[in-house]
């Protein structure tokens, strides 16, 4: 294990530089000039696949649906977390902040049928809050609204999975993806408010929107307020890197742009991005072989031709430059800020089972659901757990993450991470005119690449050795960093 004197001088290293430094390595460039962006939450291009009237297990949806598929207590197991619930840490004590348009009118009672059919505990507390305004009465004729009441589903009980000793706050705001100019300040006003009143540790964001469906490059740095605000009051900060591989939707939301684009809220340095692994279970969770990152046939999940793919969203930025943090791996992002930074599960074959009963009751209630929507909620209980185990927040979590990672591939600690070298993120899909178009990926490689960050995570080690970092380090330097971003 390495001593808190070398976390502190390595640490020190890679957050050393001037006020001018750091300003030039969060310099945004301009973005191309585009119609407004729109927000969207990722799961919304997913096909419904499921409407059973039980919970699918693996071996039901590899001999009917061709595809495994997954419920909790295999990923507990995989990311090792009973080692923590055995000392009681399950995320008692913090808050994890769900953040999507309109939410769920049935989440409540979704998740308590949850919790039953899988054995887990109700949260200590559920609650749903409405800053920027009371979302309309629900529609489930309304396509925007049931979109994100399945992205509030998958959030809430699947973030619960993971960290269920957590509270749970779940955020609203009254208007849909498809009203960028008035939905992202909302969604802005929200974080901050939450902010502002102490009211979570963590916040998952499940949705973004294509950097290059923006004007200009101010328009992003114009949204970036909660973002600054989390990182002074220690919040942590999660974004979706996106599920169109090194790719991203186009301005009216349809598949894809015919080179490497990247997603916003992921892209922002002050943000965590959370990638999409494949996992490779049996019906214990055990792994059968190693992970990979997330880029499969997606004609069963997704609209179009079956030769399509989906893929979990990486590459570099075009409207940031590369931060500090990440000078370590400069020979992989370029002058750009890379993402993802870690992954977890979202791989389409590996789906996990959801519970919902706000619409298509009459098929049932049991669906399968992936992509890095599922994978940002998952790394969001992690974080609750770190902190738990921390005794505090530990708020924004780069440049520890990169630390660790950095100290893993050096072989002189980085306990917790677990390195993802197989597969790629290229993206092949059907253009509006039928063409069949593939963009080049990022391979997972040995250390950091942008396809799986610097990996996945074994929970046990990881929390535990995060903490340490967290209480070790100094973080005097992150208000000079945080003010040079505008």
């Amino acid at each position: 294990m390495v001593s808190t004197a070398v976390y502190r001088r390595v640490l020190a290293l890679l957050l050393t530089g001037t006020l001018l430094l750091f300003a030039l390595a969060l310099q945004a460039a301009p973005a191309r000039a585009a119609a407004q962006g729109k927000l969207r939450p990722f799961v919304v291009n997913h096909k419904d696949l499921g409407g059973l009237q039980f919970p699918p297990d693996t071996n039901y949806c590899v001999q009917n649906l061709n595809r495994l598929c997954y419920q909790p207590a295999q990923l507990q197991k995989a990311y090792n977390l009973a080692p923590l619930y055995a000392q009681g840490y399950d995320g008692r004590g913090r808050t994890i902040v769900i953040v999507d348009a309109f939410g769920s009118p049935t989440i409540q009672n979704d998740l308590y049928v949850f919790d039953q059919t899988f054995h887990l505990p109700d949260p200590p507390s559920l609650k749903v809050i409405s800053p920027a305004g009371a979302p309309p009465p629900f529609d489930p004729t309304n396509s925007d609204m049931v979109g994100w009441a399945q992205e509030t589903t998958l959030d809430v009980e699947w973030s619960h999975v993971i960290a269920p000793g957590a509270n749970i706050l779940m955020v609203t705001t009254p208007v849909s993806e498809t009203e960028g100019v008035q939905g992202f300040p909302e969604i802005v006003f929200s974080e901050n408010y939450v902010i502002n009143h102490n009211l979570g540790d963590v916040i998952s964001q499940s949705f973004g929107a294509t950097e290059a469906t923006f004007p200009d490059r101010q328009s992003i740095l114009n949204l970036r307020s909660a973002f600054v605000n989390a990182l002074f009051h220690r919040v942590t900060v999660l974004g979706s890197s996106g599920d169109e591989g090194s790719t991203d939707l186009l301005p009216d939301t349809s598949c894809c742009y015919p080179t490497q684009v990247n997603s916003w809220p992921s892209s922002d340095p002050l943000v965590t991005s959370i990638g999409g692994t494949q996992l490779h279970l049996d019906e214990q969770g055990n792994r059968v072989a190693p992970d990979n990152a997330w880029d499969d046939p997606s004609s069963q999940f997704f609209p179009g031709d079956p030769t399509t793919y989906a893929a979990t969203g990486g590459g570099p930025s075009h409207v940031f430059k590369r931060p500090l943090f990440q000078i370590g791996v400069k020979n992989v992002v370029g002058g750009a800020r890379g993402t993802p930074d870690i992954s977890m599960s979202g791989a389409c074959n590996g789906a996990v089972d959801y519970y919902y009963t706000f619409a298509n009751t009459a098929r049932g209630p049991w669906h399968l659901v992936c992509g890095t929507s599922e994978s940002s909620p998952l790394f969001a209980g992690i974080v609750a757990i770190a902190d738990q185990v921390a005794g505090k927040r530990l708020g924004w979590l780069n440049p520890q993450l990169y630390l660790l990672g950095q100290l893993h591939t050096l072989g002189l600690g980085g306990a917790g991470i677990r390195d993802v070298t197989i597969g790629d993120n290229h993206n092949t899909f059907l253009d509006a005119s039928n063409n069949l178009v593939t963009v080049p990926g990022f391979p997972a490689t040995p250390g950091y690449d942008m396809a799986s960050g610097w990996g996945s995570v074994d929970a046990n080690r990881f929390c535990r050795e995060l903490a340490r970092l967290g209480d070790s380090s100094d973080r005097s330097s992150e208000a000079s960093d945080a003010a040079a971003m505008h």
